[in-house]
């Protein structure tokens, strides 16, 4: 991380100085605020996370508990997500207290008797190569409170209020604050009573009972599997050998079970196969006995026993597939004349099995995904129709999760019998893994992502998707690190320029004519969108990729584009000249033209379009669709 550019930092330089709205924030919820959010499950708490880092934006949180959620259900962390945490923060942290997932393991009827199970395959994790971000598992409470603990670090000092109860709402598009929320504490001294905040716009996190959903009038559309699942986290003495492996078990005809280890080296997950459930008689199943669950899961694991020893959490549970018709306040007929004021997001928008461990990992890029256009309108940086992508892009990822989750816990609840091929369902695993790794996603052509019109000049690279990040030389300190790696949760826009075949020059090459561009020609979007008195990087985050190794490359002959100026103290910032090196070629690597390209990276990491370095008038086109000029 860089530090110390504002002048000289002796305490954690993770920890911000109060700003805006951070300093001596008041701890009782105002009348009236920019964003209430509704809930601190892990949609929610990406916002909070994200719109605490701008403290011009006045940002309060609302959870019906009392208190942080004590244990989570969810627990599968996919590598996007951990990618997400880098960019705010705490990867390694919580990389430290998880486990890793480094295989998954199939256990199936032994052909010689088949009321025993034995190993069948090993399905190494990400064979593919796929992310450099490990694949973890780590109780959802716990990546809660690293949320959270950013925002109370970040400027705006957020901080959620416990024991209120979102009600209702209504919204009156003529009223500054548009959106009323009646409101009920739940706990404390004010316990009992209620009363009416009103917000600008309002953000639904609170799960798959959305009170904030009902109010909307939406509702989610799908159906059940009727089948059954118990799920435990024990703590056990077992001669199963592979308890502390990820594993999908088939028995004969006791059903299957997935394990899924835990932090901490004692602890898993179990997800026991109870049957199918009678749709006339639902709900019944709920209320299965844990000594019947434990008793199945020993005859699934025959000959092979679990000694419990203690129970950390379970539930039974039945698998549902729903989506939900609307992910924010604007009726069909009417998208792209109004603009949302309330929004839903997480499992308030999409319920479906644990098993594919996509419920938390989408959730907290639903969260990411509105948060900083909420940011950028709320600072007057983009116009209201920003705001209507969210619910265009996300409740597509939402569908594509669901019918992925229908197929995958499908196969895992088939009979053994019923497989022609003994391995597929360690083959679809292995086949998919795209998918629940997080990198399946691909946002379509809209105001802030671009058609694949240039995609040949960085095929490594696709439009729409998480950008693929690769090893590069930083050249002020000759120390190789990953691209992607420095990309922060700050709102502001990536550029990443590959520069052509010459090496560094002032002058006479198309980077340095970029770049003089880029700098100072008025019809720039640098020029257009970043504030006169701040620092020249406020908005676009520029950086130059050379082919050439580092040791060819020298900091003077380099434009000034890429060595923006920081405030107050004027400083010269040399960290954006990167190149080749010990190997390390991401031209190579991404299969980005020599020729050179530009590529635009969003600010929650998705690529937002590749461009020839002699773009000039298409960038001003992008970038004029959602961005207003600075006053």
């Amino acid at each position: 991380m860089q530090f110390h550019e504002r002048g000289y930092v002796s305490n954690d330089p993770r920890i911000k100085a109060a700003a805006g709205y951070g300093i001596n924030r008041p701890t009782e919820l105002p009348d009236e605020m920019d964003v209430l959010v509704v809930g601190t499950g892990p949609a929610a708490v990406a916002v909070i996370a994200q719109l605490s880092r701008f403290p011009s934006v006045n940002i309060y949180a609302i959870e019906k508990r009392d208190g942080r959620l004590m244990q989570g259900q969810a627990d599968g962390i996919a590598s996007r997500s951990v990618e997400t945490f880098n960019a705010f923060g705490f990867a390694s942290e919580i990389q430290d207290e998880s486990y890793r997932n480094v295989e998954m393991n199939t256990w199936s009827p032994d052909p010689k008797e088949p009321t025993n199970i034995i190993r069948t395959a090993r399905v190494p994790d990400d064979a593919q190569g796929l992310s450099e971000w490990p694949h973890i598992y780590v109780n959802q409470s716990r990546v809660l409170d690293y949320f959270l603990r950013d925002a109370e670090r970040a400027p705006g000092k957020v901080v959620p209020n416990y024991g209120i109860e979102f009600l209702d709402l209504e919204i009156d598009r003529s009223h500054e604050y548009p959106v009323a929320a009646r409101i009920k504490y739940v706990a404390g001294p004010r316990a009992g009573e209620e009363r009416v905040v009103r917000a600008k716009y309002l953000v639904g996190g609170d799960g798959a009972r959305s009170q904030v959903r009902t109010s909307l009038g939406h509702s989610l559309h799908g159906e059940a599997s009727m089948h059954a699942w118990g799920v435990l986290d024990l703590l056990v003495n077992t001669d199963f050998p592979d308890y502390q492996v990820k594993c999908l078990i088939q028995s004969h005809d006791q059903g299957s079970i997935m394990i899924i280890p835990r932090e901490g080296g004692y602890l898993s997950r179990l997800y026991v196969d109870l049957g199918e459930t009678d749709e006339h008689d639902a709900g019944t199943v709920r209320d299965t006995p844990i000594e019947k669950v434990i008793d199945r899961a020993n005859e699934i694991l025959h000959p092979y026993t679990l000694d419990v020893r203690g129970v950390a959490w379970w539930s039974v549970y039945e698998v549902a597939h729903r989506v939900t018709d609307g992910f924010d306040d604007v009726a069909k007929e009417l998208k792209g004349e109004v603009h949302p004021r309330a929004f839903i997001m997480g499992d308030a928008c999409h319920t479906h099995s644990a098993k594919a461990g996509q419920g938390m990992n989408v959730s907290i890029q639903d969260g990411w995904n509105l948060s900083w256009k909420l940011a950028a309108v709320l600072e007057g940086r983009a116009p209201e129709s920003l705001l209507d992508t969210y619910s265009s892009e996300r409740k597509v990822i939402a569908q594509n999760l669901i019918d992925f989750d229908k197929e995958w816990s499908g196969l895992v609840a088939k009979p053994v019998d019923e497989w022609e091929d003994p391995d597929g369902l360690a083959k679809f695993y292995d086949q998919t893994f795209e998918f629940p790794m997080g990198y399946m996603t691909q946002y379509p052509e809209n105001q802030i992502t671009t058609s694949m019109k240039h995609q040949a000049l960085a095929k490594g690279l696709p439009v729409g998707k998480a950008f693929k990040s690769a090893e590069v030389i930083r050249r002020s300190d000759v120390r190789w690190i990953h691209l992607g790696h420095l990309h922060e949760a700050d709102g502001r826009w990536r550029v990443y320029v590959f520069a052509d075949k010459a090496a560094p020059a002032l002058t006479g090459t198309p980077t340095a004519e970029f770049a003089e561009w880029w700098l100072s020609n008025p019809a720039s979007p640098r020029v257009l969108y970043t504030p006169d008195d701040g620092d020249t990087d406020a908005t676009f985050d520029t950086k130059v990729i050379y082919q050439q190794d580092y040791t060819e490359i020298e900091p003077g002959p380099t434009p000034k584009a890429f060595k923006p100026i920081k405030q107050p103290l004027v400083l010269e910032d040399v960290n954006q000249i990167f190149s080749a090196g010990h190997g390390r070629d991401i031209f190579r690597d991404r299969d980005i033209s020599r020729e050179g390209a530009i590529v635009v990276v969003r600010p929650d990491q998705y690529v937002a379009g590749v461009f020839p370095i002699s773009a000039r008038e298409e960038l001003q086109e992008f970038f004029a669709q959602h961005m207003l000029p600075v006053s």
